[in-house]
């Protein structure tokens, strides 16, 4: 623990101290509640990212046979445009998925064997959820990092610095308590000295 000093000045600088880390500890420990909140249901969507991809791969495994075809898919399901804006929540600045293009253009069916409609709608699939699941992972990563500094955060007040705070007042309170009674009986001893030396005279 800090060395303080045993004065009513330190006492109310002590004082303002725990008043301010009671006011703001409420605010953060909600901060925290919604961060645990978001950071949960993220993690919820992440799996469940996770599965659709696994299901839409095993869809496509009745598919890979025809994929070893020579066909070049690229044209048709090479990103066209990718938008991503800025979220925000509690605070925290997250990647949001605005948009995500593929080319407007499918193969020609008069051209291509009949299976490639389908093949090319499933990998836009496959890339879709693969992109979504990304964003999704770096609002997990963000957030889950500013619920753990949150958390050091609420810690640090909690188990440090209230009751810090609370210790050195008590201390001063003492130290000034001590102070003024000694100073009443060093009254009451030169009151009585005083007296002794009227009652000579």
């Amino acid at each position: 623990m800090a060395k303080i000093k045993l004065t009513k000045n330190e006492l109310k600088t002590q004082r303002d101290a725990l008043a301010r880390y009671r006011r703001f500890l409420p605010t953060l420990q909600l901060k925290k509640q919604s961060l645990q909140l978001e950071v949960r249901r993220l993690a919820h969507e992440l799996k469940e990212k996770k599965q659709e991809e696994d299901r839409t791969r095993a869809e496509m495994a009745a598919w890979i046979k025809l994929f070893a075809e020579p066909f070049d898919f690229s044209p048709y399901v090479a990103l066209d445009g990718l938008v991503i804006s800025r979220g925000n929540v509690v605070g925290v600045s997250i990647p949001v998925l605005e948009e995500l293009r593929f080319p407007a253009r499918m193969p020609d069916p008069r051209e291509t064997p009949a299976w490639t409609d389908e093949g090319v709608r499933m990998l836009r699939r496959l890339i879709r959820l693969r992109v979504e699941r990304e964003v999704v992972r770096e609002q997990h990563l963000r957030l889950a990092e500013e619920l753990r500094t949150t958390t050091q955060r609420v810690n640090l007040f909690e188990k440090v610095k209230i009751p810090e705070s609370r210790e050195n007042i008590r201390r001063i309170q003492i130290f000034l308590g001590d102070e003024q009674t000694a100073a009443v009986a060093r009254a009451k001893i030169a009151k009585t000295k005083t007296r002794e030396r009227e009652a000579q005279l």
